[in-house]
């Protein structure tokens, strides 16, 4: 008897190897592939500006190039300076210092981007909060009263129109994937909706810009489909659960010689740390 339905590897339209220069933005999930991606030996950079959960949020960090002024600061009572766009941590007392940080952080990663021969990109929810002083979505709510967001949902075409042109403007290799992250906040009936607005958004981005989707989220839901493979928030894949995910990537991306070079990359990183490898599936 079959008591779970695995998915098959399947081999994508393009390669990565160790020549490949790899950005990921998007959720947390985001970071940990990418550190999968690091010990194995991979040139990579991931969420330099922190977790980014929506896909308007993820866009405007990729398409914005002028750097900021203080005018693009939100400084709330307590004169607390705030990056809208960016983490909970880019905040400050000292304007002048946080524009200091966010610029040359956001200029580094226009570089990487502009450098980079695959980009990854995790969505992870649909569920936006329009920052309502400054007129865009809010990469994070940096816990400022509610009073000065709007809750809403992106539509499927919304979501298209902002990606397809960055896409096809970036000219890279670029790999869609959504998060497995339950976001059990907003309930699960508001968490299954989300994702579905998602899914179709990327399956369509995907048809008309030879983008490439990896099931990450299907493989998590479908595949592993238990609670043991969550943390003990019920929301986060736990260690073992990403290993087994980042593999299924690696078989679906990676020659032999590549799955070989990672294999062997990820032994030295392991004996560096001291740390006995457990991640040979």
């Amino acid at each position: 008897m079959n008591f779970r339905t695995e998915i098959e590897a399947t081999h994508a339209p393009f390669g990565i190897s160790h020549s490949d220069r790899i950005v990921l933005l998007g959720s947390c999930f985001t970071d940990s592939v990418g550190s999968r991606l690091d010990d194995d030996g991979f040139t990579t950079v991931h969420n330099p500006m922190g977790p980014l959960y929506n896909p308007a949020s993820i866009a405007r960090v990729v398409k914005r190039k002028a750097p900021y002024s203080i005018d693009d600061l939100y400084r709330d009572g307590s004169g607390t300076y705030h990056c809208m766009d960016y983490a909970a941590r880019y905040s400050d007392a000292d304007g002048d210092k946080l524009l200091s940080i966010i610029n040359t952080r956001r200029s580094e990663l226009q570089q990487r981007i502009e450098d980079a021969t695959v980009v990854i990109i995790t969505f992870g929810t649909a569920r936006v909060y329009d920052f309502t002083p400054g007129g865009y979505v809010a990469g994070n709510c940096h816990r400022l009263p509610a009073a000065l967001f709007n809750e809403r949902l992106l539509s499927i075409e919304e979501i298209v129109d902002e990606w397809k042109p960055i896409v096809e403007s970036l000219n890279k290799k670029v790999i869609f994937t959504l998060s497995p992250i339950r976001y059990t906040a907003d309930g699960l009936a508001r968490n299954s909706l989300s994702k579905a607005i998602l899914r179709v958004a990327i399956e369509q981005l995907c048809s008309e810009s030879g983008a490439v989707y990896f099931p990450a989220f299907e493989i998590m839901n479908d595949d592993l489909r238990d609670y043991r493979f969550y943390a003990d928030d019920l929301k986060h894949p736990t260690a073992m659960a990403v290993e087994y995910i980042y593999q299924h990537f690696s078989r679906t991306f990676f020659s032999d010689a590549t799955r070989a070079q990672a294999a062997e990359c990820h032994r030295e990183t392991m004996r560096n740390r001291h740390i006995p490898d457990i991640h040979q599936l």
